[in-house]
């Protein structure tokens, strides 16, 4: 095999790995982000290298700011750790899991 063909292999390989990734999303809904943020925190610091993306919502103003929130996570890495976190979070009191697969 020549250079050019193990190259042109690999990019092949890696570019169908890309198309074929599964994509995970989580949203995290806290009814009372006073009570259940510190446990929530804990769980998503201990499942950190599994976060991709987060992004977090609650309604706010100058005089208003929501007990409530929503967290959304893009997951990475195995599927069995993306579960134990999954799990982790869904056990806490006050908060509700939805789960997307792409």
């Amino acid at each position: 095999m020549t250079l050019i063909y193990v190259f042109f292999n690999f990019i092949d390989n890696l570019i169908n790995n890309i198309m074929n990734e599964k994509l995970t999303v989580l949203g995290v809904k806290i009814e009372d982000r006073v009570k259940e943020a510190g446990e929530v925190q804990k769980v998503l610091t201990k499942f950190g290298c599994s976060i991709k993306t987060r992004l977090g919502l609650h309604e706010v103003s100058s005089d208003f700011c929501s007990s409530s929130g929503l967290i959304i996570l893009e997951l990475t890495g195995s599927v069995d750790e993306q579960s134990k976190l999954h799990d982790y979070l869904q056990k806490i009191p006050g908060t509700v899991i939805r789960k997307m697969e792409f």
